[in-house]
């Protein structure tokens, strides 16, 4: 049983993230801008009020947690620095408070992966990493706090997402040549997420997950 903090809680993977956890017997901090809008309700559940821009107001929280898990993210694409500005304030929360593990999402299409079909390397060079230049800059800046700090980090690099069930069954595609836009569902990354909380072989890791 775990003592898990989880930021970015109302999205997508977030919510899959929270009641996963709870349903595994973990201990779930979700920290929540709204709380009237999370209809999630357990009696491991804590639902903090809180603002990752402002480390006040969830700093205490982070006493007797074992991992922080960021489920962060922008519904719009423009320029923000909301991934590395909430990064520097959790690792500095987590620093003070001498916690060590984070599980992070991050985006499969920041790097093109070496051997990549013509198409694939053309679609993601000059189609997505375009589009979403504002973001995946910052999310690079993000990654880079957390290769530069101590803590047993874990960056994953996920694919498009869907809202499919949870499987189970998916596969690392870190480095591997692609062929076709890698996908996972927000069920299966948030249960691969989880998964590896406590296996040492990912920790100061970037992997990526699909099917």
């Amino acid at each position: 049983m775990n003592k898990i903090i989880v930021f970015g809680a109302t999205g997508g993977t977030g919510k899959q993230v929270v009641e996963q956890a709870l349903q595994n017997g973990n201990h779930v901090i979700a920290i929540v801008r709204n709380p009237q809008v999370f209809n999630i309700s357990h009696s491991n559940l804590k639902i903090l009020k809180g603002d990752v821009l402002q480390p006040n107001t969830f700093q205490n929280e982070m006493k007797n947690i074992d991992t922080v898990i960021s489920c962060l993210g922008i519904p719009k694409v423009q320029p923000t620095s909301l991934y590395s500005e909430s990064m520097q304030n959790i690792i500095n929360a987590m620093t003070k408070s001498n916690i060590k593990r984070i599980i992070c999402i991050s985006s499969g299409a920041i790097d093109i992966p070496p051997r990549s079909s013509f198409i694939m390397t053309f679609l993601l060079k000059n189609v997505l990493q375009r589009i979403y230049k504002p973001v995946y800059a910052d999310m690079k800046l993000m990654e880079n706090k957390l290769e530069n700090s101590n803590l047993n980090y874990t960056i994953v690099r996920a694919p498009k997402l869907t809202d499919g069930k949870k499987t189970g069954k998916y596969r690392e595609v870190t480095q591997q040549p692609l062929r076709k836009i890698p996908t996972i569902a927000r069920a299966d990354l948030a249960d691969f997420m989880l998964k590896i909380i406590n296996e040492p072989k990912s920790y100061q890791s970037i992997i990526e997950v699909a099917y």
